[in-house]
């Protein structure tokens, strides 16, 4: 199942619990009663991936006559409900059907799979074909979306903060790509190492919106869930890789707790020790690399990042420090001694991090 040591019970959503804990405490039922649902179904999300470690998980293959090296999409309508997977409603080749959020759904697992094939050579998400399952209009009101380790689940939101979680691109992009850290250097889901996955995820969701519309590393907003924050909320999305901290300063929401150097790393037990906060810095030495090399971002650093998940040399407990090291070395194996380097090295530095 994985290439680097044992199955990790990871379970990741897009929207950090640290948002969700806070609007459950809003005095507006009509924010609170959504968060604390999506809390609780993430909770109960959350022990089943930690079973599937237990009982094991099925095994999934492509179905028979299914093409190499092109996807194969199922989608799924929960219809409100918490069963998954869910009502079959639109399959490989269908025609697109007159619910948009299915429509998006199927889009975005293809852009996620076109991207990996394209940019990478990488078959589907474990690199040998994997279908791509996903269930849309799960639960009520819903304000998440999560990869279990199986197939990808999209809530509807609750259009008070949240809207449909199948609208930004990078959403599918990067809880997919969850999946493929669980297929190759499996992070574990604590500290600088969860916040390395997370950071991941972010950069390669970022790199499938990029890739999509045609954008270089200086057109691309950097953002992470644009289009996602309903109009009330003060703030363009959950994440900036540009200027982390910028993303959201909203009277419900609070202000984005993310931090873009180590100067300001966050030590916290929640939220697996801030997973979710401090993958800021990572991100913005990603943001730094490509802006620096220029161009498209999928290519020379979005390929110096890939081949470091993919290495095997990345360890499920890495740090910042680790990791970075491995992407000075990566750089200078694949472009030699020249800007690639030279831009990695600086951008590690400028976000605090130590190489070795």
């Amino acid at each position: 199942m994985t290439t680097n040591g044992g199955f990790q019970p990871v379970f990741c959503t897009i929207v950090p619990p640290h948002v969700l804990d806070r609007l459950a405490r809003n005095e507006d039922p009509a924010l609170s009663r959504p968060a604390r649902r999506s809390l609780e179904h993430d909770a109960y999300q959350r022990t089943h991936r930690r079973l599937t470690t237990v009982i094991g998980a099925p095994a999934v293959a492509a179905p028979a006559g299914a093409v190499a090296d092109q996807p194969h999409r199922t989608i799924y309508d929960a219809g409100h409900q918490q069963d998954l997977p869910g009502t079959k409603v639109r399959e490989e080749g269908a025609d697109p059907g007159a619910d948009a959020t299915v429509n998006r759904a199927y889009t975005g697992l293809g852009a996620t799979f076109e991207l990996y094939l394209k940019a990478y050579g990488r078959n589907s998400i474990d690199g040998e074909g994997l279908p791509l399952d996903a269930t849309v209009h799960f639960g009520t009101d819903y304000d998440n979306a999560f990869w279990n380790g199986e197939q990808m689940v999209f809530g509807d939101g609750d259009n008070e903060i949240f809207l449909d979680f199948t609208i930004p691109v990078d959403v599918i992009g990067h809880e997919l790509t969850h999946g493929v850290t669980q297929h190759t250097a499996n992070l574990t889901y604590f500290g600088q190492p969860g916040a390395l996955n997370e950071s991941v995820s972010d950069v390669f969701g970022s790199l499938i919106k990029q890739y999509a519309l045609g954008q270089s590393a200086a057109e691309a907003d950097w953002l992470i869930g644009a289009g996602l924050l309903a109009p009330r909320v003060t703030g363009t999305a959950l994440r900036s890789m540009k200027a982390p901290g910028t993303a959201y300063d909203d009277d419900v929401l609070g202000k984005d707790p993310q931090p873009a150097t180590m100067d300001d790393y966050v030590r916290t037990g929640r939220d697996n020790g801030g997973v979710h906060i401090n993958s800021g810095i990572p991100n913005h030495a990603f943001y730094l690399v490509a802006t620096a090399i220029g161009g498209n971002a999928w290519e020379r650093a979005g390929q110096i990042w890939y081949d470091v998940l993919t290495g095997g040399e990345l360890k499920q407990d890495a740090d910042f420090a680790d990791f970075a090291t491995l992407t000075v070395q990566a750089a200078r194996e694949r472009y030699g001694a020249g800007d690639e380097l030279q831009a990695v090295q600086k951008a590690w530095e400028q976000v605090g991090v130590r190489t070795l």
